[in-house]
């Protein structure tokens, strides 16, 4: 069994699973295609609509068979809502998932963070990778309720303007819409605000010749979740009030990222303020006008005294295409400081840039930052593991750059690292690169004699 940690993952064997939540606890599922997307309203599976191609709900148990999901599905995103809607999951026990497969033996299991405020929390997803499927964990929150969640995903959800809460009791479909909490008020940072939101970027990127950008529902969620910690800390902060980073929380929603930029602003009221705002200020500005962002994700939140905390994100997905062309770069540019410095170039090495991929990779997944690892091993050991003859090796190491010149500007105001760039016995270089953990970006550079 493997018991997966927040932005964890886990390959799944064929044929039907079945999912558990039990408790008092909702439990629905929405299917989804490599858009992030449903294709209708029948890929949302909950307790008003207990069944669609390939899933189907029975009590606090969800049956999933990858095989019958509908065609094009590629991720089923599982979720799970208090069964009275008037109650914060924060009161409640802790939603525990566990995976099993056709002969019930427990595959997977989860138990997130304890959730605060949040009233909905994405708890993991089936995602098709290949021609197989796996499992991550999320624990992703909401606070905007179950219809919030659907309209994120895609669904059409009817509003009559009534508080699904008032009665205590999940309201059926004629009192709120076949989504049960459509009449929940919605806090600040709903779609509503994401789609006006993007309608005045890709109108600025027009101006500017960039290509227009999508918003993309998992970096909205993760958005929310953060800009709903600052509210409730009442202040800007790159961490919320239990201490998980933005970033982290984008690779718990299943963003991966290959650039990845971010901001945190409160006062605006509304996303022609916020916009407005950034455009101010040059610095501020440029995700609006950079070419490389594909995605972005915006929410804002109301905190306790009035004010108005805005986390938007903006980034393009980690591809393999793309992390080379990205290292390739710092190469580049190392190689351009060294010959202006009279020197000869680094010739690019596999073995090297394998050790310092998988450097940066582990930076990210156990959350360090040093030359160190956890159980000791050094620069040397990673490149001798990678299979690198060479004898002598030195490493560079950054985090939170957000371009490859800016991390080689950066080493290059160091001294340290400047004299491991400008070392006339080196010769052969890898470069790796990875997201996520706080600081967002990791980069590691390792050098061969």
């Amino acid at each position: 069994m493997n018991d997966l940690a927040a932005g964890g993952n886990a390959p799944l064997p064929d044929g039907a699973l079945s999912l558990r939540v039990p408790g008092p606890f909702d439990l629905s599922v929405i299917v989804t295609g490599e858009n992030g997307k449903v294709a209708g309203d029948g890929d949302f599976v909950f307790y008003n609509q207990p069944a669609a191609p390939g899933a189907r709900l029975t009590g606090d148990t969800v049956t999933v068979d990858p095989r019958g999901l509908r065609h094009g599905a590629a991720r089923v995103t599982v979720v799970v809502s208090p069964a009275d809607p008037g109650t914060r999951l924060g009161a409640l026990p802790v939603p525990v998932l566990t995976v099993a497969g056709r002969g019930g033996g427990v595959l997977a299991r989860f138990v997130p963070p304890r959730p605060g405020p949040e009233t909905v929390l994405l708890l993991a997803e089936l995602y098709r990778r290949g021609t197989g499927w796996k499992i991550r964990a999320l624990g992703q929150g909401y606070a905007e309720g179950l219809a919030g969640v659907a309209r994120d995903f895609g669904v059409d959800v009817a509003d009559d303007g009534r508080d699904s809460g008032a009665s205590g009791q999940r309201p059926g479909p004629a009192a709120a819409g076949p989504y049960g909490d459509a009449g929940a008020r919605r806090p600040h940072g709903g779609p509503g605000g994401g789609d006006a939101f993007t309608a005045l970027v890709n109108a600025e990127r027009a101006a500017a010749g960039a290509p227009p950008v999508t918003a993309d529902h998992r970096l909205a969620a993760a958005a929310r979740a953060h800009a709903a910690g600052m509210a409730a800390q009442g202040r800007l902060a790159a961490e919320g009030p239990d201490g998980t980073s933005l970033h982290h929380r984008v690779a718990a929603a299943g963003y991966h990222c290959l650039t990845v930029a971010e901001h945190l602003v409160s006062g605006p009221r509304t996303p022609a303020e916020f916009v407005a705002y950034c455009l101010a200020d040059p610095e501020r500005a440029r995700p609006f006008r950079d070419p490389a962002v594909v995605h972005t994700g915006v929410a804002h939140v109301s905190g306790p005294a009035g004010d108005v905390y805005w986390t938007a994100l903006w980034a393009s997905p980690m591809t393999p295409g793309g992390l080379a062309r990205l290292t390739a770069e710092v190469t580049a540019l190392t190689n351009a400081e060294r010959a202006a410095a009279g020197l000869r170039p680094l010739a690019a090495d596999h073995r090297l840039a394998a050790a310092a991929q998988a450097h940066s990779d582990d930076m990210v997944a156990r959350d360090f930052y040093a030359h160190t690892s956890p159980e000791g091993s050094e620069p040397w050991d990673r490149a001798r593991a990678a299979g690198a003859p060479h004898p002598g090796i030195g490493e560079n190491i950054a985090c939170g750059q957000r371009s490859a010149a800016e991390v080689v500007q950066g080493w290059m105001n160091s001294p340290g690292h400047r004299a491991n760039i400008l070392k006339p016995d080196f010769a052969y270089i890898g470069v790796g690169y990875a997201t996520g953990s706080r600081a967002g970006t990791y980069w590691t550079q390792l050098f061969g004699t």
